[in-house]
């Protein structure tokens, strides 16, 4: 059984396409979230810089305290907590190929 959403924040930017995918994902499965917006391109939050020391960059998912980033580890944390409405084909064949396009998108995007 999947863990209830209680806790779930999304520390996200509006002009970013990795936070933008992470919200839908949340949309997608049904979960409640409450929504952070930074502007982390001006200025980083005190918030963003204790959650994401490393990179210091959005999006960072906390669920139940415990705090996710990287989008495409984010998408895979929400597909397997809230296993309704999956976002990821169950083949693994199919699986790894929308692995494999996702890759090739952020790629792009970040060229």
């Amino acid at each position: 059984m999947a863990e209830k959403e209680e806790g779930v924040k999304l520390i996200g930017s509006w002009a970013s396409p990795f936070s933008r995918r992470v919200e839908m994902a949340l949309k997608l499965k049904g979960v409640p979230y409450d929504y952070l917006d930074e502007n982390y391109l001006v200025v980083k939050s005190p918030l963003l810089l204790e959650l994401n020391p490393i990179y210091k960059k959005v999006p960072v998912l906390v669920h139940n305290g415990n705090v996710l980033l990287e989008s495409h580890l984010i998408l895979e944390y929400i597909d397997q907590t809230w296993t309704n409405n999956p976002i990821l084909p169950e083949n693994p064949y199919d699986r790894a190929m929308a692995r494999f396009w996702a890759k090739f998108v952020d790629e792009q995007v970040n060229s």
